[in-house]
């Protein structure tokens, strides 16, 4: 088995529970000294990656706020959980078979990625259907993939775009989604959603080992630069509340988590300015 070629079959898998079980036989493959095949260009994908029918995919301005103390709006909050863990299959997937002539340690790490969103994915799911629902009854956004989508091309704006921004958002909203799952008294899903945020912190933690040998193989420094890739690729403005501790785990700098704040002070500034009134004539 060629790991990377596999990783690219995989991802084309529409099956959500075959793609979750390929990901995970891969990374066992990976364990046991497959093949990475890591210089191999491979050809580019004839479409995006495989999807069931359902669910459909709109604007995100389309779905509904999901509150966890109604059955339908718990079920939507945590179908939307669903479909971020099965597109971060994806993106694990994609991250592994795409970008060539990377070291060896980046393949596997991507392959263990998918394994755990797999896992991730397959827990929701079943919590889930004990609420009498299933993965493609409510609609979803296609936000993630359309990051991925923008970075096809630049392994090292791949790697501050998804883990880095993306990813990472995921560390910030998941104690928030907790209290209020606690509140409804659903504590299974607080558990499950303990396991995702480990294991997140562990992604993210991926994301920057590889950005910042990226950027110290390219002469680049980290913060500017991550600034720059923000502007052109066109990523969204992260917003607080932060967590700090998650994210200083997860090894994000002080000086990575000061232009964050930077980043959510400006932007508040730039939402109040057309509010605020003239200044006077001198």
């Amino acid at each position: 088995m060629e790991l990377r070629r596999a990783a690219r079959e995989a991802l084309c898998l529409p099956d959500p529970a075959a793609k979750a079980a390929a990901a995970t036989a891969l990374f066992d493959a990976c364990r046991d000294g497959a093949a990475l095949d890591s210089a191999a260009a491979l050809p580019p994908l004839a479409a995006g990656p495989g999807r069931p029918e359902r669910p459909h995919l709109v604007d995100p301005a389309r779905l509904p706020r999901r509150s966890p103390f109604t059955a339908d709006g718990r079920a939507a909050l945590l179908h939307a959980v669903a479909h971020i863990e099965f597109n971060a299959i994806d993106l694990a997937l994609d991250a592994a078979w795409r970008f060539a002539g990377m070291p060896e340690d980046f393949y596997r790490d991507w392959l263990r990625v998918a394994a755990e969103e797999a896992r991730h994915f397959t827990l929701v799911q079943d919590h889930l259907a004990t609420l009498g629902r299933a993965y493609g009854d409510f609609d979803a956004h296609d936000g993630l993939w359309a990051m991925a989508e923008r970075t096809q091309a630049d392994v090292l704006a791949r790697m501050a775009l998804v883990p880095r921004t993306l990813e990472a958002r995921g560390l910030d909203a998941t104690p928030p989604m907790q209290q209020r799952l606690r509140q409804a008294g659903d504590l299974r899903a607080v558990a499950i959603l303990d396991v995702i945020l480990r294991d997140e912190v562990g992604h993210v933690a991926i994301g920057n080992r590889w950005y910042r040998w990226l950027c110290d193989r390219e002469g680049l420094e980290p913060v500017a630069t991550y600034a720059r890739l923000a502007r052109v690729h066109r990523a969204p403005r992260l917003r607080g509340p932060f967590n700090v501790d998650a994210r200083r785990a997860a090894g994000f700098t002080e000086g990575e988590m000061a232009a964050l704040v930077q980043q959510e002070l400006a932007g508040a500034a730039d939402a109040e300015g057309p509010h605020r009134p003239s200044a006077p004539d001198a």
